[in-house]
C-alpha cells in the first residue's frame, strides 16, 4: 500500500514532472498512482492549471494548429476548411481550389435572396432567353 502514501520524494517528483509538462496519466504511471490521484494532488498543491487538449482556446490546440498548417498537404479536406470564413450575408462564390491552402469565398455583400454578389450572380444565374 506504499502507492497511497504521498511522501516528500513523491511530491517533489510530481512537481518536477508537472513542470516538465508530462501528461497526467504518464505522471501517474511514473509514481504508481492513478491519473485522478495526480489531478487531485496537483490541485491541492496549487500547481498551475493545464489547458485541456480538447479545449478550443487551449495553448496545446494552438500549437497543434501551427503544426497542421505546416503539414497541410496530408490533412483531410474537412480539417483544412475549418478556418475558411463564411457568412450567410456575404457572397459564397468559391475563390481558389478548396483542396489547397488559401481557399476562400468572395465575401462581398450579397443580393437579397441570393447567395452571391452582383458579379457572381450574373455568372451563376442565366436567363434562358439570353441564350
Amino acid at each position: 500500500m506504499d502507492n497511497l502514501v504521498w511522501n516528500e520524494e513523491k511530491l517533489n517528483k510530481l512537481k518536477l514532472l508537472w513542470d516538465k509538462g508530462l501528461p497526467i496519466t504518464k505522471i501517474g504511471n511514473e509514481l504508481g498512482v492513478s491519473r485522478n490521484a495526480i489531478a487531485g494532488k496537483a490541485h491541492r498543491m496549487g500547481l498551475p492549471k493545464r489547458n485541456s487538449p480538447i479545449s478550443k482556446s487551449g495553448d496545446l490546440r494552438k500549437n497543434q494548429k501551427l503544426n497542421i498548417e505546416e503539414d497541410n498537404k496530408v490533412l483531410p479536406l474537412k480539417i483544412l476548411l475549418r478556418d475558411v470564413e463564411w457568412s450567410r450575408n456575404r457572397c459564397c462564390w468559391p475563390i481558389g481550389d478548396p483542396k489547397l491552402p488559401g481557399f476562400s469565398f468572395c465575401g462581398i455583400s450579397i443580393i437579397p435572396g441570393r447567395p452571391y454578389c452582383q458579379e457572381h450572380s450574373s455568372l451563376a444565374y442565366t436567363n434562358a432567353r439570353e441564350s
